[in-house]
Order: C-alpha cells, then sequence, then structure tokens
C-alpha cells in the first residue's frame, strides 16, 4: 500500500522492516526553499529498500519513507532531543547536510513549520510502524524489527576514518533479546567479507531505541551500512552486481534472527 507518506506493506511474519531514510521526493514547497546541492538529496540511504527486498519477498512487514529525510528525520525523537549527546548529528528537521553545508537558501523553519512536518510526515510513517509491530506481536506472540540504514564510508564531521561495512546498533544490547544479537554477531564472525561492529558509531537511532522493548515482546536491531560495500560511492546507480554478496549476508543475518527468536 502507498499513501502520501510512505510505503507501506503487511507481511506475514514476526519481521518488521523499516527505512526511514530512503525517500528522495521533496514536497514543491520545501524544495523552493532548498539550495541546488539540497535538492539532490545527497545524504539518502541510496538503495537499502532494494537490498532488503528478499525479505519483503518472504513475508516481511514493511514501512520505507516516499519523502527525503531533509523534509523531517523520521528516525529523530519529536522533541528533538540529542542522540549523540556531544558528537555532531542532524537534527528532526535537518538545516545542515552530513557535511555540515546549510540545506537551505534563506530563513529556516520555523517551530510552526515544525510541528507542520510532525504531524504530516512524522506521525503517519510511526502510526504504520507501530501498527505492523502491533500485528507481529498478536500473530507470533513476538515482533523483531530491523530499522534499514546506509551511509558513505567516509563522512569526517560525523565520524573519524572509515565506518566499518556492517554497524549493528543495538542501544547497547537494551533493545535486543542477548540470544537474537548473539546470533546475528555469529554470523558476521563467520564471514570475511565485511568489516563489523556492534553498537560503535550507531548505537540505533529513535526508531531502535523508543519501539525496542524485549520485555514488550519486540527486539529492535538497527543496520547501517557503508554505502561503499554495495555501490559506488561517487554516483547513486544501484549495481546488482555488486551489491550481491552483500544481500547474501544480510540475508543469513535476516535467518539467524529469525532462526534465534522466541
Amino acid at each position: 500500500m502507498s499513501d502520501a507518506v510512505c510505503i507501506s506493506h503487511q507481511g506475514v511474519s514476526p519481521l518488521v522492516i523499516s527505512l526511514p531514510h530512503v525517500g528522495t521526493e521533496l514536497p514543491a514547497k520545501i524544495a523552493s526553499q532548498l539550495t541546488a546541492r539540497a535538492r539532490q538529496v545527497e545524504d539518502t540511504d541510496w538503495h537499502v529498500d532494494q537490498l532488503y527486498a528478499f525479505a519483503k519477498d518472504a513475508g516481511a512487514s514493511w514501512v520505507a519513507a516516499r519523502y527525503s529525510r531533509y523534509v523531517v528525520d523520521l528516525n529523530r525523537p519529536p522533541d528533538n532531543a540529542s542522540l549523540y549527546p556531544g558528537q555532531a548529528t542532524t537534527g528532526l528537521v535537518p538545516t545542515e547536510s552530513f557535511d555540515g553545508e546549510s540545506l537551505y537558501e534563506g530563513l529556516l523553519p520555523d517551530a510552526q513549520e515544525l510541528q507542520a512536518r510532525l504531524s504530516e510526515y512524522w506521525a503517519p510513517y510511526h502510526a504504520a510502524l507501530q501498527r505492523h509491530l502491533a500485528n507481529a506481536v498478536a500473530r507470533h506472540g513476538y515482533a523483531l524489527l530491523l530499522d534499514g540504514h546506509s551511509i558513505r564510508s567516509h563522512v569526517p564531521r560525523l565520524f573519524a576514518g572509515r565506518l566499518p561495512d556492517i554497524n549493528l546498533g543495538t542501544n547497547d544490547g537494551a533493545s535486543c533479546l542477548p540470544h537474537v544479537i548473539e546470533a546475528v554477531t555469529r554470523v558476521l564472525q563467520t564471514q570475511t567479507a565485511f568489516s563489523f561492529v556492534l553498537n560503535g558509531r550507531f548505537k540505533g537511532g529513535y526508531i531502535t531505541r523508543h519501539y525496542g522493548n524485549p520485555e514488550a515482546s519486540v527486539s529492535a536491531l538497527q543496520i547501517e551500512l557503508a554505502q561503499s560495500s554495495y555501490m559506488d560511492e561517487a554516483g547513486t546507480a544501484f549495481e546488482h552486481a555488486r551489491a550481491l554478496p552483500l544481500i547474501h549476508t544480510l540475508q543469513s543475518i535476516v535467518f539467524a534472527m529469525q532462526s534465534a527468536a522466541p
């Protein structure tokens, strides 16, 4: 199902895929306020929906953003509290790119505009996500939430050096059952194609931290991928042959999550 804010699909398995930063659309009014470079939406999580298409085909529920994170960041709390105090990051309604460049030609969005974007874009996405999680728990007794992301492998303003290929985030273990985390980690320890880290620079954003609650039968895992692991970061084109090894690894991760779950 597609609506004004997201693409939502009800699956039959306990797995729910959330893709809050794959959107590239910009409402005309907002686009007119942005710089020419900002309208290129460079900070998109390029092609993450294609990387996880296998999970949707296998019965996972699915929520994917249509609009760019420059409209509103669906992985930030509604009060705009920092998820990484003391570290550079971007806000609920970003005004700077990952590289620190202004996204706006003139005046920045005011408090009224921020509330309007929360209501029109942020709230419907989270309503869809909550619905899928509740349906999974009602059907299976539990839900597995995989929050999928990607980012350029080098963003000096946000992190030093090169990012590992696969970055797992569980809010330092609070968002996911320990044996699910262990199962996923074992998959990555037994392969050599991709580097990985658990709860490194990316520990999980608002979606992982807010919805991940094993005591309430929801285990949430964020996966932040370095885009160099599946595409040429100099462009935006998807290269299936190049991405295939990563897709196979993600398939193994998803299988491990589902096998280890209650």
